[in-house]
């Protein structure tokens, strides 16, 4: 009697597992990771505290919604394309022991429901974060605070700029609907 619910709780989590690695497309940019100066200064500028939940749109290895964890006591969510960086950014949280503050989804980024986010935080290219705009001014509250490494949004100026170790970080707020950027 044990053998075959032993089997058939086995063969449930194997399904489980495989639907949870759904085949998506092919992501938009290729894995780079930010530098921990850089995931830092991210979170202080959009000064990030114990009340905000973080999403961090292609999370690569988890290490922004984990660093807000642990260092800013906040919840997280990354969202990757990429099953296997959903894997990697998991493992890293349980080794961090912020397993229980985060969440990681297999999703792609511009189809996955972010508007729980007060924080979005990005690392893609020019086209991919115009792209997004649109998304992000639709769905999320307004004052939610967008920060993205490395490249704007085009015509949206930021509320903020700054640089360290020679990279340059962007600060949006969500405006109200009655004052937002075309989009």
């Amino acid at each position: 009697m044990r053998k075959p619910v032993l089997l058939l709780v086995t063969l449930l989590s194997a399904v489980a597992g495989a639907l949870a690695q759904k085949s998506l497309r092919p992501p938009d940019v290729r894995y780079e990771p930010s530098p921990p100066e850089v995931v830092r200064a991210m979170l202080e500028l959009a000064g990030v505290t114990s009340r905000d939940v973080v999403y961090d749109l292609g999370c690569g290895d988890g290490r922004i919604v984990i660093a807000a964890a642990k260092e800013f006591g906040a919840r997280g969510v990354g969202i990757d394309i990429d099953p296997q960086r959903i894997a990697e950014s998991e493992e890293n949280a349980r080794k961090a022991g912020v397993a229980g503050r985060v969440r990681f989804r297999n999703e792609d980024l511009f189809e996955a429901d972010i508007s729980e986010a007060t924080v979005v935080t990005l690392y893609l290219w020019p086209w991919v974060n115009l792209k997004l705009r649109p998304k992000l001014l639709r769905e999320l509250k307004p004052g939610t605070r967008v920060v993205s490494h490395w490249h704007d949004m085009g015509d949206w100026k930021p509320d903020k700029e700054i640089e360290v170790s020679g990279r340059k970080i962007y600060l949006w707020r969500i405006p109200p609907r009655n004052e937002q950027p075309p989009r």
